[in-house]
């Protein structure tokens, strides 16, 4: 099955009016935060009108259609099950459980089809029905349906059960809002069909439940089945004849595209984390969804830039490029080690909470590189000191890591002043790095943009933290002035001037962005050498590392071209002839660092969010925007 553009589709535009889900679940860990109508945030005050779950208490979600589902569902049944002999599934979450039985629900009372596909979507049983968690979770599917209908059930035969189960494996998509995810949910044919590429021209959003669904209307639906799938809106496509309230809760999802896409062209998204090499990546979705990617990226020989540079490592000294040629299998065998070495320190931290062991076994592991001593492999007369590059999966993993652990560390109350200050000096320094490596692959492949937003948001949010104590609390509204806040416009650009004028929109054509991304870049390439210098002190890992943004510094042979025209613009800003940028802000020798900081920080934030637009539309962290645009 697939889906196809009706029209020719501009950059930024959203291409499917809010659809709603069949059915959706929260995760085990939101039943007690998150409203089960909505999956909003609770209050402090909630009403709960059901055991395990919990309502907003001044929207009356209590009152919709999700309270009945959670009984006749049996939902509750299942939770209370579960809560009094949790042996029966020995696992911490049960929302793909609860999401089966939902959708179980809206089948028609006498339906006992096995056919491949049920409301219309695909199940994938034959692929899953030996998975221990089907054959486990069906069980106990049957069990909660058995309590609810008072009778006894051939717990043995749960087909049906079996069958639905596999369907939410293979299309639930998970549910978050801000970076935080709440629940799954599973969507109709209309967003399930939409099939997946590693390279893909669309993605996706969710928003809450609206009160009043008529000022969605205007939304059109851009896009429709292809070929087979034209076909099955006859044959169990259509929820027209669904149980009574389906759409009535959950939140509504909308697609959007992320590139320009031409009338009769295949809409596609992303099941997967794009910022993986291809071999991961084609693991991940043959376990998952028991497929193999065949799209451009994955099918491209030799390999694309992005897919080279993830796996980019090198020996020597990687400032000054690779020196020598590693084979294939010690390749291989320093990345095995070198997972393995990321994993364990990764689950020792979850598992133990010292983030000050962990900040020093990753940084001892990704800094002093690896020799080929200890893969008991020699390689002449001369060790071979590997190490990764900034762009390689490991260390974009390792980075991540490293942010979660210095914030923990600028928090914990029981440092010293400075100790914290150091702290977030660090997990600033990491988001930077990993805005600009992950902005560096972007030009290469477009469909990383959703990344290169949220990581630049973050960057700027931790910039802007060091440059202004009080940001963090003006960010979350606890204060409604920023005292002490450095002048945020910059003489020299019209970034903040295009975000007043521009920063809501429909549509951001190709031109634009273009503009937009090289003020950033004339700007950043001014500020960020000083305020690098700054932000590693003391990090021992970060000294090889000479510019963040630019990695020019890096020498490598480059066999590939981006696609961003931008990026010849973005070379030539990060150079000493390039005059025309000294009336930037930074520009200014007599400028402190922690202006500098903060100046940097609003770029960031400012850029990211321009991304963000892109990917999620004008709405998506419009108040952040306007936390800097009106200080």
């Amino acid at each position: 099955m697939e889906m196809r553009a009706k029209e020719d589709i501009q950059v930024s535009e959203d291409i499917t009016p809010p659809l709603p889900p069949l059915a959706f679940s929260l995760y085990n860990s939101s039943l007690s935060s998150h409203c089960s109508s909505c999956s909003l945030p609770l209050s402090t005050t909630t009403n709960t009108t059901a055991t395990f779950i919990n309502y907003c208490s001044n929207g009356g979600c209590s009152s919709t259609i999700d309270a009945s589902l959670h009984y006749s569902s049996a939902e509750h049944h299942l939770l209370s099950l579960l809560h009094s002999n949790p042996s029966l599934f020995p696992h911490s979450d049960s929302s793909d459980l609860r999401l089966s039985l939902r959708l179980l629900h809206l089948l028609p009372s006498h339906s006992h089809s096995l056919s491949p596909r049920l409301l219309g979507v695909l199940t994938n049983r034959d692929q899953f029905r030996d998975s221990a968690r089907v054959r486990v979770g069906a069980r106990v599917m049957a069990m909660a349906r058995a309590i609810r209908d008072k009778g006894d059930s051939d717990f043995d035969s749960c087909e049906l059960e079996e069958a639905v189960l596999c369907l939410v494996i293979t299309n639930a998509v998970e549910i978050h809002f801000n970076g935080v995810r709440v629940g799954i949910g599973v969507y109709d044919c209309r967003f399930s069909w939409i099939n997946h590429s590693c390279s893909p021209n669309s993605c996706f959003r969710f928003v809450p439940i609206l009160d009043d669904d008529s000022l969605v209307s205007s939304t059109a639906m851009r896009i429709s089945p292809c070929g087979d799938a034209a076909n099955m809106e006859g044959r169990g496509g259509s929820t027209d004849n669904l149980a009574k309230g389906v759409g009535n809760y959950g939140p509504r999802i909308i697609v959007r595209s992320i590139k320009g896409i031409q009338r009769g062209e295949e809409v596609t998204i992303t099941y997967t984390d794009l910022l993986k090499p291809t071999a991961l990546r084609q693991s991940e979705l043959l376990l998952e969804y028991k497929f193999v990617c065949s799209c451009k990226r994955c099918s491209a020989v030799p390999q694309d830039y992005v897919d080279h540079a993830l796996q980019e490592m090198f020996c020597a000294n990687f400032t000054r490029g690779c020196s020598k040629t590693l084979d294939n299998d010690y390749k291989d065998q320093v990345v095995e080690l070198l997972s393995d070495m990321l994993d364990s320190t990764i689950e020792e931290y979850m598992e133990v909470g010292d983030p000050v062991s962990c900040c020093e076994k990753l940084e001892g592991l990704f800094s002093e590189g690896l020799l080929n001593q200890h893969l008991g492999q020699a390689k002449g007369d001369v060790a071979i000191d590997v190490k990764l590059s900034p762009f390689h999966y490991l260390s974009l993993n390792a980075y991540t890591t490293l942010i979660s652990t210095y914030n923990m560390r600028a928090n914990f109350s029981g440092e010293m002043d400075h100790l914290s200050i150091d702290m977030s000096r660090t997990r600033a320094a990491y988001s930077l790095l990993l805005a600009g490596a992950t902005h560096h692959l972007f030009l290469s492949e477009p469909s990383l943009i959703a990344s290169a937003a949220t990581f630049w948001i973050d960057a700027g949010q931790s910039l802007l933290s060091i440059g202004c104590p009080f940001w963090s609390s003006f960010a979350n509204g606890k204060l409604r002035n920023l005292p002490d806040a450095p002048e945020v416009n910059c003489p020299g650009c019209s970034l903040m001037d295009n975000f007043k004028s521009h920063y809501i929109f429909t549509q951001t054509q190709n031109k634009y962005f273009d503009n937009t991304t090289q003020v950033f870049h004339k700007c950043t390439s001014i500020i960020t050498p000083k305020v690098w210098s700054f932000l590693i002190q003391g990090c021992k890992n970060l000294k090889d590392v000479k510019d963040p943004i630019d990695f020019s510094w890096i020498q490598v042979k480059r066999t590939f071209e981006y696609t961003w025209s931008q990026q010849a613009e973005f070379n030539s800003c990060h150079g000493s002839e390039n005059g025309d940028l000294s009336k930037c802000v930074s520009g200014d020798e007599s400028i402190d660092v922690r202006t500098a900081t903060y100046q940097l920080g609003v770029h960031c934030l400012l850029y990211g969010g321009f991304l963000s637009s892109i990917c999620y539309g004008h709405s998506y962290n419009t108040q952040l925007i306007r936390n800097v645009i009106y200080i």
